[in-house]
């Protein structure tokens, strides 16, 4: 049987990086709003041998992730995994000077979301299905009022789901990886030597390696 994993932001990054680590051996249900991005993934993954599904949308609307959700139930059943990397990093600033439309954006896509991927997701991944969320714990510090404090909520919500889910499933993964040369870090730090941090290839390769998958 063809096992199906779900990545909701895998047009870059590490959620690109994951997609294209589990191929072929998955087939790649790719999620992401950059249309070229997920092309590209398409491309490469094809030349590993695998497959891919592409769907370009928002995870924010919630009506098209309803569809997408039952149309891979229509399909495959379920899936075994879902890996979720998409966010939105808004500037740096402080707190009294936050923006409404980044902070709008912020808690659409890095919190609401959430409100409805997981109950939409979780039957899709059954008892025996696997949740991956990654931490990046910035809440409180200086300067990171739209990304921390949303970002802090959301792996607070999959820790909830993570302790409910301990004893009946799905597996439910918080990990943590190790800073990235990556566009969302270079919001942050733009000055930053990228040489000198991890690839994403690298970071996904470790961590599903501590993974029982």
């Amino acid at each position: 049987m063809t096992k199906i994993a779900l990545i909701t932001g895998a047009s870059r990054g590490l959620g690109y990086a994951l997609a294209l680590s589990l191929a072929p051996e998955y087939h790649i249900f790719a999620v992401a709003r950059t249309v070229g991005g997920l092309e590209d993934l398409d491309d490469a993954i094809k030349a590993k041998g695998g497959e891919a599904s592409l769907a370009p949308m928002d995870i924010t609307n919630r009506d098209a992730m309803a569809y997408l959700c039952r149309s891979i139930y229509d399909r495959w059943g379920g899936i075994a995994l879902w890996a979720h990397t998409a966010i939105h990093t808004a500037p740096l600033t402080p707190a009294w000077q936050l923006d409404q439309k980044d902070w709008d954006k912020s808690v659409n896509t890095n919190v609401s979301a959430m409100g409805h991927m997981i109950p939409f997701i979780a039957p899709l991944l059954g008892t025996e299905g696997t949740a991956l969320f990654f931490d990046d714990p910035r809440g409180g510090q200086k300067f990171y009022g739209h990304y921390g404090t949303t970002k802090t909520a959301q792996i607070a919500l999959a820790r909830t789901w993570q302790g409910e889910s301990e004893k009946t499933g799905p597996k439910v993964h918080i990990l943590n990886p190790a800073p990235m040369g990556t566009a969302h870090r270079a919001r942050f730090y733009p000055g930053e030597d990228h040489a000198a941090l991890a690839t994403p290839a690298e970071e996904a390769t470790r961590l599903l390696g501590e993974l029982d998958l």
